[in-house]
């Protein structure tokens, strides 16, 4: 089958919602507005509502009448990124510097689409668990939620997670079982010299050349410390130093990203990290502060759970167009965490378009929206009942 026809009936709807929440976007656990949107689509379509659970996140809880069954969850996550949109679309970003740029506007629609359908075809077993959570983008947001006993409070047998992609065809599906998206560490490293006048660099220690010779030397811990059969970035994202022409900087500082696969990996480059920093503060004579923060885990789809959606997304685009064979995304999700603790997996929902999330001219394609409903629909119905 295709999109369910009673999501397709009504898809001019979930357009309607999906380029409301994209005009207002909210960054991580800000999302009240789009939390109260949610809570109201819910209340209305008869769905029980917890509100307050990772500060923002919510909770929706829909017994089928078909009998006992199983508990499936559904996650979307809600929040914006903190960049200026530059699209020009007549629902464009409202607000300065924020900006639905990763298509979680989206995600947050097609559960909704779900939770309606769920709602007004109650036959299916079991229960269905609507997760809307905050915090996404490298903030804890599903950590946060687990932490306040999301899984005491709401039992999941399996939990499901889908992402819009246009690296993908409109009416493709991908998916594949075992880790799919890099665990990943955000770093900070303040490097503390002695400022002094620009004309006298010798009456200071100049933590601006510090900065580049650590950053010249980081780039080496993938290149010539980690097997090369396994997957690693670092990467320094940013660079922050002085404020005037002729003065040298007390402090300089670099931040950045590690993306890795594996435990040992990723204990390696902090490892090293740590020691280059250290012997280039003897060397320069400088101080070095490392502060490395463990992000997100390696997102692992269960086999089993990985299957079942295969299933469904056959139902939904053909058999055609489910893909198994990908490669698994240095990209990270938080989704990630919710997969250690119930099994379940994550898949990636193709659509039109060819400008990347995380752009300022992202767009997303709200053909979508009855496609990524249908798939989150159809795990409720099949899955319940297994």
């Amino acid at each position: 089958m295709p999109a369910l026809p009673e999501i397709l009936s009504f898809t001019d709807e979930l357009v309607a919602i999906r380029r409301d929440l994209h005009a207002h976007p909210e960054i991580g656990f800000e999302e009240v507005r789009t939390s109260d949107i949610v809570a109201e689509k819910l209340t209305s379509w008869g769905i029980e509502v917890h509100r307050g659970i990772g500060k923002t996140g919510l909770v929706g809880i829909l017994n089928g009448t078909g009998g006992p069954g199983r508990r499936i969850g559904l996650r979307a996550d809600m929040d914006a990124l903190p960049i200026q949109e530059i699209t020009n679309l007549p629902w464009r970003s409202t607000v300065a510097g924020k900006m639905h740029a990763c298509g979680h506007d989206g995600h947050t629609t097609m559960l909704l689409g779900a939770a309606r359908y769920l709602s007004e075809n109650r036959g299916f077993k079991g229960t269905a668990v609507f997760v809307f959570q905050p915090a996404e983008e490298g903030l804890g947001g599903a950590r946060s939620m687990i932490a306040e006993k999301l899984f005491e409070r709401f039992p999941c047998d399996e939990i499901y997670g889908l992402h819009n992609s246009p690296d993908l065809e409109p009416g493709q599906i991908s998916i594949f079982p075992g880790p799919a998206m890099a665990g990943a560490d955000f770093f900070d490293i303040r490097i503390t010299g002695r400022g002094s006048h620009g004309a006298m660099p010798h009456m200071g220690r100049d933590p601006i050349v510090v900065a580049m010779s650590l950053a010249n030397a980081l780039q080496t811990i993938v290149s010539r410390n980690a097997d090369p059969r396994e997957a690693a970035v670092l990467s320094i994202t940013q660079i922050h130093a002085g404020s005037a022409y002729n003065v040298i900087p007390e402090e300089a500082v670099l931040a950045g990203t590690i993306r890795t696969f594996s435990p040992e990996i990723g204990a390696l480059v902090r490892d090293r990290m740590r020691e280059i920093a250290a012997g280039t503060a003897a060397s320069f004579g400088v101080t070095i502060d490392v502060d490395i923060r463990n992000i997100f885990n390696v997102l692992v789809n269960h086999e089993a759970q990985t299957d079942a959606v295969v299933a469904v997304a056959a139902e939904i685009v053909g058999t055609e167009g489910v893909l198994t064979d990908g490669k698994p995304l240095m990209g990270s999700e938080d989704f990630a965490d919710m997969l250690r603790v119930v099994p379940g997996a994550y898949a990636w929902v193709g659509h039109a378009g060819t400008v990347p999330v995380h752009n300022p001219s992202y767009v997303l394609d709200d053909g979508i929206l009855p496609v990524g409903a249908s798939l989150l629909a159809r795990l409720v119905e099949t899955r319940a009942a297994a």
